[in-house]
């Protein structure tokens, strides 16, 4: 007999987006499923909406608290042996759970399979799979911000119970939190290759959007605690000290666009550690030239003047 999975929704203020995502949930070709909504103290129709389904799915409403303690009431009301879990702007194709199942050995001795999801821009009116390199070790692909959006993930219920569910109170990267305990636990991950999960991209002012600056300072502070754990385990390698510092050169470019003497500083001290590298698409040719040149500051000022 399958498994039961539950599919918990967190939803605020998502009038506009609710009803795809709950339909998409309802819609998937696994037959053992359950449907769990929780309402965040929304302020729009988002509960109305959710009503109109009756008993097709389980809606909880309260007062609003925050998304994770949201995704933590779903986890405490699933009655399934795993969970999927779906922000109320996404949505999930038909076949995500049971091609997830198919391509992971229908979840034997593993705690979290993991796909790519498809990345819809409706800004910039694109659609692509994100990037998950398979020649990556699992502490690589995390490094490097690959192991996959909320969606992409089918969790166990039971590890994720071990790990404390999501952490309530995160202000930002809430995925990557908690795959961060759960690769500190030792869960099983499993990966499943192909995408079946879509994230919606229509804001800037979404939770991990609207201030970069402080999904810098949260990520660094996560790869910060990674990289400690892994030296205490005698893990972290210079394949692991570049990805990072691909990463960290990124951060640091990013950061320049608001404030450059910041960013500076924030390069500087990621360099002094031995952790920044100068690859992947934000270092071209003409930059890393202009950085040898000029340093971090000149190349800066001099693609600022180019753009």
């Amino acid at each position: 007999m399958k498994p039961l999975v539950s599919i918990g929704i967190p939803s605020f203020n998502s009038a506009k987006w609710l009803a795809q995502a709950i339909e998409s949930a309802l819609a998937q070709s696994f037959p053992n499923k359950e449907v769990i909504v929780v309402d965040d103290g929304s302020k729009d129709e988002s509960v109305l909406i959710a009503n109109k389904f009756h008993d097709r799915i389980q809606l909880i409403v309260t007062e609003n608290h925050g998304g994770n303690h949201a995704r933590n009431r779903a986890l405490q009301a699933a009655r399934g042996e795993w969970i999927q879990f779906l922000d109320a702007d996404d949505y999930l194709e038909p076949e995500k759970i049971t091609q997830q199942f198919a391509e992971a050995n229908d979840g034997a001795d593993v705690d979290v399979i993991y796909s790519p999801t498809w990345m819809e821009d409706l800004i910039k009116e694109t659609r692509e799979p994100s990037t998950i390199d398979t020649q990556l070790d699992l502490y690589g692909q995390w490094l490097a911000w690959q192991i996959p959006q909320t969606g992409g993930a089918l969790w166990r219920k039971s590890a994720l119970d071990s790990v404390g569910g999501w952490k309530e109170g995160q202000p930002c990267c809430q995925e990557h939190e908690l795959y961060l305990r759960a690769l500190q636990a030792g869960l099983r991950f499993r990966f499943a290759p192909t995408p079946h999960a879509v994230y919606r991209i229509w804001s800037t002012q979404t939770v991990c959007r609207r201030d970069p600056r402080q999904v810098i300072r949260v990520r660094t502070e996560l790869m910060d605690a990674l990289k400690a754990w892994m030296e205490e385990r005698h893990l972290w390698t210079s394949a692991h000290a570049r990805i990072a510092g691909q990463a960290f050169f990124e951060m640091s470019r990013s950061l320049a666009l608001e404030n450059l003497p910041v960013a500076a500083a924030y390069f500087q001290d990621r360099k002094e550690r031995g952790l920044i590298h100068l690859a992947g698409p934000a270092a071209p040719r003409s930059y890393r030239l202009a950085h040898r040149l000029l340093g971090f500051t000149g190349a800066e000022k001099l693609a600022a003047a180019r753009r």
